[in-house]
């Protein structure tokens, strides 16, 4: 076995080179037929994704981010002064903040702007010739972003002045993916990308797991831009962005119940994982909001989830980490050589994983 939970380290051992040709464009389609490769204690077996039923049981839990995609990236522009047009701002918005000291007065997002303004510039969002929603940058948070307040509610205006914002390397047109970049399951909208893993489900495939008895929860948590932040220095150095995540009695119940009775839990995506757990402190799951910064590296041991399913990350990325610390060193070394020989397509288009646990969860007595 490989040597050492050093994450410097470990990250080290898993860099690869990926060639351009494996990262998806385009999903399958339809959704389920894209690759599944199992790693197991046994080894590694490829299947397709609708065969998941064959892996399944009655009694699992599949737990799923039920968290919509936002139209997060908008065009803006600074009003004209003196009869002369404003110049263009590309705005990410990141979350609506609540809480802060700044936000009386007004609805307060973060964003990053591209190219950034400071304090006390006006925005206009909205294409030129749109009624325009107007922001104005109120502060400068530690990571580079802006915290814009507005003077209405801006959620009603988000389909008509934002796009979907498809990560860096896929180089689609946004509006062919308004359907094909959300779950199927989507349901509270708040989440700058994806959470992909779920992108494998059909209404059919979701229906054939109900007839199987295997039973569904849901959490949401709201992906954030951090997602896309690879890891360029010290692996202790790296921040990690706050996400939003919510988990409902009604999961916190259904989960626990499956951990007492010995039956499995599956974690559709590594949210999710993020999202059980910071909420889980290694006896019980609870329910209720919060904010996360959580960062899994190798050496975590106490995960909440028996399995995970998720897709094939970026080299260097905290996900890479994540599934490092779930599934083992050695075990993501043999995938990731297993993908990139027999052509897996990579990212959030991709094709998928089921990653059982280095180390199982205890049998309860």
């Amino acid at each position: 076995m490989t040597g050492g939970t050093d994450p410097d380290a470990v990250l080290q051992r898993l860099h690869f080179d990926l060639p351009e040709h494996l990262i998806a464009q385009t999903g399958a389609e339809p959704r389920d037929a894209s690759r599944l490769m199992l790693v197991r204690p046994d080894g590694i077996q490829e299947r397709v994704f609708r065969d998941l039923p064959d892996l399944l049981r009655a009694g699992d839990v599949l737990v799923f981010n039920e968290s919509r995609v936002i139209p997060a990236r908008v065009m803006a522009h600074k009003p004209a002064v003196g009869g002369m047009g404003g110049g263009r701002v590309e705005v990410m918005l990141l979350r609506e903040e609540h809480g802060h000291p700044l936000t009386q007065g007004g609805q307060v997002w973060s964003a990053y702007l591209k190219p950034a303004r400071r304090a006390g510039n006006e925005l206009w969002l909205g294409q030129s010739g749109d009624h325009p929603v107007r922001a104005e940058v109120i502060d400068t948070l530690p990571d580079g972003a802006r915290l814009l307040r507005f003077a209405e509610d801006l959620w009603p205006h988000l389909d008509r002045i934002g796009t979907l914002p498809l990560p860096p390397y896929i180089s689609a047109d946004p509006a062919d993916f308004a359907d094909r970049y959300q779950t199927v399951y989507a349901g509270t909208p708040g989440s700058v990308a994806a959470p992909t893993a779920g992108l494998h489900f059909t209404p059919d495939l979701l229906a054939r797991l109900d007839a199987l008895g295997v039973q569904r929860a849901s959490v949401t948590l709201h992906v954030g831009a951090g997602t896309f932040k690879p890891i360029t220095g010290r692996v202790a150095d790296h921040v990690m962005h706050a996400e939003q995540y919510t988990i409902t009695p009604q999961t916190a119940d259904t989960v626990n119940r499956a951990r007492q009775e010995g039956r499995r839990v599956i974690a559709v995506g590594t949210t999710t994982v993020r999202a059980l757990q910071s909420a889980w402190d290694g006896h019980t799951l609870h329910a209720g909001p919060g904010d996360t910064r959580i960062f899994i590296t190798p050496g975590y041991r106490d995960f909440l989830p028996d399995v995970l399913i998720t897709n094939l990350h970026l080299p260097g990325s905290t996900l890479l980490l994540l599934v490092a610390a779930f599934a083992g060193e050695d075990r993501i070394r043999a995938a990731y050589d297993t993908a990139l020989r027999d052509g897996y397509r990579f990212y959030s288009l991709g094709d998928a994983m089921w990653l059982d646990r280095a180390t199982p969860n205890p049998t309860p007595p």
